[in-house]
């Protein structure tokens, strides 16, 4: 079935506007103690991080996933819990959702 319009996505056009959008596809923040660290995007992981991060089960699982161990001894040394990612990762799915809700059209 087409639809009355004939609209066809382009998929990398899709996923430049949605990475435009939402600010790139790594999420950057700051320790307490002024270390910059990332993680993928939610929305533009690959299969493996996002099977270990759905994967854990405590808050230590899910900050080990997200970070990766390097990165995760730099969080826990800067006075930072393992909880506290989880409230990273819950503002970073807020604002997408809010920024997908404006995403420029073409």
């Amino acid at each position: 079935m087409s639809k009355p319009n004939k609209k066809r996505y382009k998929l990398s056009e899709v996923k430049q506007q949605f990475a435009e959008a939402v600010g790139g596809d790594n999420v950057e923040f700051e320790t307490d103690t002024g270390d910059v660290l990332t993680f993928p995007h939610p929305l533009f992981a690959d299969d493996d991080w996002t099977a270990a991060v759905d994967d854990a089960n405590t808050s230590k699982g899910k900050a080990l996933a997200i970070l990766g161990p390097e990165q995760y001894e730099t969080y826990r040394a800067a006075g930072h819990a393992d909880g506290d990612i989880g409230l990273l990762f819950l503002a970073v799915q807020q604002d997408m959702q809010g920024q997908i809700k404006k995403r420029p059209t073409r």
